[in-house]
């Protein structure tokens, strides 16, 4: 039964921002390469071995090449990315601003790339958005210096550059895959490529407490599981530039969780910055309805006899 709009909407939304959560957990236990050594050993395992109880079949060359390549930038390099730079001392808040550039960078690229309509109340829309992560992220940008390196700031660029150009790859991919056949691959290359990263910086053993892997259930279950689901549904239901607005959503989402699972209450300007995400994302995804009485208007007869045929 195919997945409706609004539930993909929502879900995306719900569970892309459940891996900020994940990652607060997760790293309190352990390294962040440690985790994600382990939350894609752990994906790859399960859902690669569902699909070959389930789903196998041969799959093109062509198909692996694009779907590693897609893995590696939309997983590897955005996780990578994100998860590093906050490491090194990069404040969240200021981490996820920059990452929330990618809707404007996606409205701007998807009409030259592929052909997709950017309308002037998108654009609005869109920079409506921006302002509302602004206010979310407001109290981290306005923290003071930080301890981070100059260079780690480039960090959170480079991983919404990956994330978008996994997102247009995958829209012109020769051989797509269904979500069902893709994600499982796109695990099973992050998990070889944070291995090696975990494994060449020495922090590959895992910690014995049952807290990093409740982490570790929680991102494989909710963030990659649900999260990269959502997005590839959303991706091909909704197009670049409707699923990266919906990606505005995510910071004022993750303030929700962080008061359900922390108790972080967000101030006044986070809430106010969350209604105006849900202005700019209103604005850039709902599809206005066809005015019908000016379509009577215009050709009653042919609207009529349109009206009496049968739907499919």
């Amino acid at each position: 039964m195919p997945v409706s709009a609004t539930v993909t909407s929502i879900g995306l939304v719900v569970m892309w921002s459940s891996g900020f959560i994940g990652a607060e957990l997760g790293t309190r236990e352990a390294p962040a390469d440690t985790l994600l050594m382990w939350r894609f050993l752990a994906a790859a395992a399960i859902l690669g071995g569902a699909w070959a109880l389930f789903r196998r079949r041969r799959l093109r060359p062509r198909a692996l090449a694009e779907q590693a390549a897609i893995g590696a930038l939309s997983q590897g390099g955005y996780l990578g990315g994100i998860v590093w730079a906050v490491g090194l001392g990069v404040p969240s808040g200021t981490a996820a601003l920059i990452a929330a550039l990618q809707p404007l960078a996606a409205g701007a690229l998807a009409g030259r790339l592929l052909g997709e309509t950017v309308s002037p109340r998108q654009w609005a829309g869109l920079t409506i958005g921006l302002g509302g992560v602004a206010l979310v992220v407001q109290g981290d940008l306005s923290a003071g210096p930080t301890t981070a390196p100059a260079w780690a700031y480039g960090l959170p660029f480079a991983a919404m550059a990956a994330l978008l150009a996994a997102s247009f790859l995958e829209r012109r991919a020769r051989a797509p895959l269904a979500p069902v056949d893709a994600i499982p691959l796109h695990c099973l290359v992050s998990a070889v490529l944070f291995t090696g990263v975990a494994l060449a910086g020495g922090h590959a053993a895992p910690p014995s407490g049952g807290g990093f892997w409740a982490a570790v259930a929680w991102t494989v279950l909710l963030s990659t599981v649900g999260g990269y689901g959502f997005y590839w549904l959303s991706l091909r239901r909704n197009g670049v530039t409707g699923t990266s607005a919906l990606i505005y959503l995510t910071p004022p989402t993750t303030l929700v969780w962080a008061y359900a699972m922390f108790g972080d209450a967000p101030g006044w300007t986070a809430l106010a910055g969350m209604a105006v995400c849900v202005i700019g994302v209103t604005a850039a995804t709902v599809r206005r309805r066809p005015d019908r009485s000016a379509q009577l208007a215009e050709d009653p007869v042919r609207d009529r006899a349109v009206s009496r045929v049968p739907a499919e």
